[in-house]
């Protein structure tokens, strides 16, 4: 022992510890979101890389412009707002305008996590709460669709990309619908073939099924979240679908169909998930993923919108308070606990 080291060293818990950094943490998420990325730029080209790169500088440039003064800026070196810009643009339509992509990024950040005191003080996901606004400030753009292209058509950009601010692009294509408005209006079901290789149209990152599982399967392994969460929703949207499409099949939709269309996997994967805006307990993982995957299927089935990923995660987000609280597990060697 040194001269100058103390005789008695006292730490605070916890003692083991991981070695994982919040930026470490963010640079594995958008490592492992990396081929969905890719899947997109193959399917919708360069407008694809347009959005990605509106959103994300909409989100930096509000951490920068918003978030603590000392040093400006300091706080983007964590990566968590480069993480909510790719994700807000990995829900959007190909054909969004950049203008509009801007703004989400911007209002998730500001709306979604500095308004609530900055990184692990939010209750909501950003980037959902940057959808948000986008779905209340512009419905009709947020569900305009484009058909997916193939590599061939990387460079053909999508005129709607560029319209100018508060005015409307002249439609440079003939909107598509999605597997799930097929699903829910004219009760056509999409071949699973198409929706596990993303031929498909719809949002960024939510065609290609196939490409979001390998993914979440890779990044569970890894412990970058808490596998009991996609888990939950995986199985409540399976048995509950089940349950529906056994009374009337020609009605309601199969539940592989369920599972495979729309936002649902890329929500299980990388919103829900959120170690900020989720529960910490086990119980309580399994009890915000079923609540997540059972709200989904009364929107998609009973609701006036074809889609309720994003509803039914910032819900649950509202809810992980009273689950937490509800599901703290009980101090070794003590009763109840009783809540005040």
């Amino acid at each position: 022992m040194m001269a100058g080291d103390p005789r008695l060293l006292l730490q605070s818990a916890p003692f083991l510890r991981r070695g994982i950094t919040t930026p470490r943490l963010m640079t594995e998420v958008i490592i492992g979101m990396g081929p969905v990325i890719l899947a997109a730029v193959y399917f919708f080209g360069i407008s694809a890389i347009f959005v990605m790169l509106a959103t994300t500088a909409g989100a930096a440039g509000a951490e920068w412009l918003l978030g603590p003064a000392r040093p400006r800026g300091r706080t983007l070196k964590d990566g968590s707002a480069i993480l909510t810009g790719i994700v807000l643009a990995l829900c959007l339509p190909p054909g969004f305008p950049l203008w509009m992509a801007f703004l989400g990024g911007a209002a998730g950040i500001c709306l979604g996590k500095l308004a609530f005191g900055g990184l692990g003080q939010n209750m909501f996901n950003p980037a959902l709460v940057g959808r948000a606004f986008l779905q209340a400030a512009f419905p009709g753009a947020i569900t305009t669709w484009s058909a997916q292209g193939d590599i061939g058509g990387f460079f053909t950009v999508r005129a709607s990309n560029f319209a100018a601010p508060f005015m409307q692009a002249t439609p440079d294509a003939v909107a598509t619908a999605t597997p799930l408005g097929l699903m829910k209006f004219e009760h056509q079901t999409t071949p699973l073939t198409d929706l596990l290789l993303g031929n498909t149209a719809g949002s960024l990152g939510e065609t290609c099924a196939i490409v979001i599982l390998l993914c979440g399967v890779v990044m569970a392994v890894r412990r970058a979240f808490d596998w009991r969460i996609p888990a939950a929703i995986l199985l409540s949207v399976t048995v509950f679908s089940t349950v529906v499409w056994a009374f009337n099949t020609e009605k309601f939709p199969a539940p592989w169909a369920m599972l495979t269309s729309g936002g649902l996997l890329f929500g299980a994967v990388y919103m829900a998930t959120d170690p900020v805006t989720s529960p910490v307990t086990p119980r309580g993982a399994w009890a915000f993923g079923a609540g997540i995957g059972v709200i989904v299927v009364l929107i998609r089935l009973w609701g006036g919108l074809p889609e309720g990923v994003m509803y039914a995660i910032l819900l649950m987000n509202a809810a992980t308070p009273l689950i937490e609280r509800v599901t703290q597990p009980r101090p070794f060697g003590r009763g109840a606990i009783e809540h005040e």
